[in-house]
């Protein structure tokens, strides 16, 4: 299990002033030692407050698949890829009176990165996704998805002589 902290960036035309978001996630990849690739199940929120321009922006994503995950000593590099649900929130304040839209809706994402093993369970390494999934905000059709990146800090089982 590894926690992830970094950023989200979604489309600019869609989000300005909170494109650049602040994330953070959980990706779990579990499933038997002995099979080749592991199931997927992550999690990821991200957030951003302009409050000159009175805007909130946030999305979270939730996401199914598959991982690989390479190494046997301590480094472990790793793709994955598939489903994910995605759900956009924006707030509006004009002057006090606040306006809330969200929407949520399917789509997909991939991703890797590396991480090496300290001790016997400890994880730290750098992560990397691009998810895509429409929402729609205000009568406008957003994307939700985005780059994302960030630190991995985590936790491995079994652990490691």
């Amino acid at each position: 299990m590894n926690f992830l902290l970094g950023q989200k960036v979604v489309n600019k035309t869609d989000w300005e002033p909170v494109e650049n978001q602040d994330e953070f996630g959980v990706e779990l990849s579990w499933g038997k030692r002995s099979w080749p690739i592991q199931i997927a199940t992550d999690i990821l929120g991200s957030y951003k407050e302009d409050r000159d321009a009175g805007i909130k922006g946030k999305t979270s994503e939730f996401g199914i698949g598959i991982r690989k995950i390479w190494g046997n000593g301590h480094v472990h590099p790793y793709l994955g890829g598939g489903a994910g649900f995605v759900y956009g929130n924006a707030e509006l304040n004009f002057s006090g009176i606040i306006v809330k839209e969200s929407d949520t809706s399917a789509g997909a994402w991939a991703g890797g990165g590396v991480f090496w093993r300290l001790g016997p369970r400890f994880n730290l390494g750098l992560a990397a996704r691009y998810s895509q999934a429409k929402v729609t905000l205000f009568d406008s059709d957003l994307e939700a998805g985005g780059y994302h990146g960030g630190l991995i800090l985590g936790w491995g089982w079994p652990a490691t002589k």
